[in-house]
């Protein structure tokens, strides 16, 4: 019985070891604190869109972006030597915007759970 497409578990092989390769050997200094969110891998796996997010302010961003893509080649031979692929997948890095809208969610739902609750008293004037 199989557990899932091959294209999603190389994808999810590839987020982990992306985490890994960004946590321990990419030491740059501009890359904040980075967290691949998803990969989204075609279903021939020459192209894989690495989702991420990074902590911090606009500027972090930036920096990190930047230092994501000075990274790439490095980053895609070692995805080669630990994952044995025939070819190894062009990486291309997307800011994952879907988090920041889920925290604007989350802070909406919150005000309202914090919003005091109308009393019959309001209702009567």
């Amino acid at each position: 019985m199989p557990q899932g497409s091959r294209p999603e578990r190389v994808a999810d092989q590839i987020r982990s070891e992306l985490g890994d390769l960004l946590a321990r050997e990419v030491h740059d200094p501009g890359l904040g604190f980075v967290t691949i969110t998803r990969v989204q891998l075609t279903r021939d796996l020459q192209q894989a869109r690495v989702f991420y997010t990074v902590l911090g302010d606009e500027k972090g961003r930036r920096q990190s972006d930047r230092t994501l893509h000075r990274a790439l080649p490095f980053l895609r031979r070692q995805i080669g030597a630990r994952l044995r692929l025939k070819r190894v997948p062009e990486l291309q890095f997307i800011y994952d915007e879907s988090i920041a809208g889920q925290d604007r969610i989350e802070q909406l739902i919150n005000e309202l759970h914090a919003a005091p609750a109308p009393t019959d008293d309001d209702d009567q004037s």
